[in-house]
């Protein structure tokens, strides 16, 4: 994953194969909660994932704040840029 585009295609796969969730949905604007249904255990599964792909450690402050898929993809560029 080096830019955010691969980032974002990256987390429309995951969401699919994890959460069964139509890439489609998948938009930078959707909320996490709200629109795609997520809830605190499914963060923590995707959250696993990402440290997986990015061979990073997570760190929880990255994402407290995470509220769309937008705010996942700035922390994980965030993430593979330090």
């Amino acid at each position: 994953m080096k830019s955010q585009t691969d980032i974002f295609s990256t987390l429309q796969g995951l969401f699919e194969e994890l959460f069964e969730i139509e890439p489609q949905k998948v938009t930078p604007d959707a909320r996490l909660y709200e629109d795609l249904d997520i809830d605190s255990i499914d963060a923590v599964d995707l959250v696993v994932r990402l440290k997986e792909i990015t061979g990073k450690s997570v760190e929880p402050e990255q994402f407290k704040s995470v509220r769309t898929v937008q705010d996942i993809v700035d922390a994980v560029d965030e993430m593979i840029s330090a």
